[in-house]
């Protein structure tokens, strides 16, 4: 016990380990960090500092003109808005029928092994986009806001997660006294489950939201009206028409012995592809931001044998 406070010297070789994997570490956070970081700054420098090559560490010549082409777009404060409305009652959604098909899926009864088979079989494979297409249009779905909410409504990976988290977190031991008690399985979901399930449904709400924010391909595929397009739709959109139409025959045409008013539309389009991706991912960062807390430790226990 005499020893328990002696502390061993380094050796040159531990030093040197030290050393070069503080380096490493240090090389692969920059290299992770800085396309981000980068994306920020020159969505706020001057288009012709970007051009030039001189944003590197800090914005060049503080400049909104791509936040500015970007915001003109008429549609795109609604699009927002759409967006916001279709990722809160999705997730909602989403995440109540995962928790409720995770405790099903936790308790113990005949054909168990053959649903769970069935969920994962999905996972490897699906009708298809074709059958999925063909089944929203006979039930009615194409171009309605309730699509946008209700497909893709489970992951079963995230199905999985929260089953294992349901089945080595709540203790048997809790449903049998809340049987004894009188409760039904609703009851008990309701009262014990949720409850005790605060760190897996955040993941969850993680998981889900950021999925719902970034989906653009089923308003794409589905949607026709354009007031109920979401934003990473609309700023598709923007984005293609900034950018490969400055690459067109009709880009030149238009702007045909208007050298200054094509250089500016060039100089719009080269800063407004930054400017959709900050816009676009600072709701999915606050989201991680407000959730880390829960993050890790819901994935953890979640995702360990049960």
């Amino acid at each position: 016990m005499a020893h328990a406070g002696i502390k061993m010297k380094k050796t040159f070789g531990d030093s040197l380990f030290d050393i070069v994997n503080t380096i490493f570490w240090v090389i692969v956070l920059f290299i992770i960090i800085y396309p981000l970081w980068f994306i920020i700054i020159a969505s706020v420098s001057d288009p012709d500092a970007v051009i030039a090559g001189k944003v590197f560490l800090w914005p060049k010549d503080f400049s909104l003109i791509g936040y500015e082409a970007v915001f003109g777009h008429k549609e795109l404060l609604r699009s927002y808005l759409n967006s916001v409305y279709y990722t809160l009652t999705g997730t909602a959604l989403s995440v109540v029928v995962t928790m409720m098909a995770a405790y099903a899926l936790s308790r113990n009864f005949s054909g168990k092994k053959f649903i769970n088979f069935i969920f994962v079989f999905t996972m490897f494979f699906s009708g298809g986009l074709i059958p999925q297409f063909l089944m929203n249009q006979k039930l009615g779905l194409h171009d309605t806001v309730l699509l946008m909410i209700i497909i893709n409504c489970v992951s079963v990976w995230n199905l999985m997660v929260a089953r294992t988290y349901i089945s080595m977190n709540i203790p048997n031991e809790l449903y049998e006294a809340a049987i004894m008690d009188g409760a039904n399985h609703f009851t008990y979901f309701i009262h014990a489950v949720l409850p005790l399930s605060g760190t897996i449904i955040a993941v969850l709400c993680v998981y889900y939201g950021v999925a719902r924010w970034n989906d653009y391909f089923t308003a794409l595929v589905y949607i026709r009206d354009r007031s109920k397009l979401p934003l990473q739709t609309i700023l598709r959109e923007a984005i293609a028409m900034l950018t490969t139409s400055t690459s067109t025959d009709a880009f030149f045409s238009a702007y045909e012995g208007d050298t200054k008013g094509m250089t500016e539309a060039i100089r719009k389009a080269l800063v407004a592809k930054y400017c959709s991706i900050v816009i676009s991912t600072v709701p999915a960062v606050i989201l991680y931001i407000l959730m880390q807390n829960y993050f890790v430790k819901g994935v953890m226990l979640g995702s360990l044998k049960g």
